[in-house]
């Protein structure tokens, strides 16, 4: 599939879908839900966006590997990705709940059961700045002040 054709559907893909972040490699990585997200080109390259809180165990990962991996799933799995979105790799095997399957890729990880699968190489990451989010934004999302980074990486390839 290339990158145009997978891209048009990339609101519903997030928003509604969901996906699945997985960060490391084979021997050491962890995954998590999101549905924050975007596709688009920058430094005329094709990039995937994600946001990750800093309390979350996926956010070691994120900062430790280059690689990471963005996994879309049929409907059928989505009581797996709830279930990965809400425990924590910190207390154990949340994998083994669910009933997908890990693959390992050369320097990424991702699931047998993904219908796609977007591999890519961090090329940027930042703390969103909380002084620049607005005021409705922040009473709805950021009342911890969990505020996300933001990790944007090339996609190298779509499996």
């Amino acid at each position: 599939m290339d990158i145009k054709e997978f891209s048009c559907n990339s609101f519903i893909r997030f928003d509604k879908q969901w996906a699945l972040l997985t960060a490391g490699n084979k021997d050491d990585f962890n995954t998590m839900t999101i549905s924050w997200g975007s596709l688009g080109t920058l430094w005329n390259k094709p990039i995937c966006t994600v946001y990750v809180c800093p309390d979350r165990y996926t956010f070691e990962f994120m900062n430790k590997y280059d690689d990471f991996t963005v996994s879309f799933f049929d409907e059928e799995y989505k009581k797996d990705l709830l279930t990965l979105g809400t425990l924590s790799g910190r207390d154990g095997d949340k994998i083994a709940k669910t009933k997908l399957d890990v693959e390992y890729l050369d320097e990424s990880v991702t699931f047998k059961q993904a219908k796609q699968t977007l591999v890519l190489k961090k090329l940027y990451s930042c703390p969103i700045n909380e002084e620049d989010i607005p005021e409705d934004i922040k009473k709805r999302f950021y009342k911890e002040d969990r505020v996300h980074y933001m990790y944007i990486g090339e996609i190298k390839e779509i499996v």
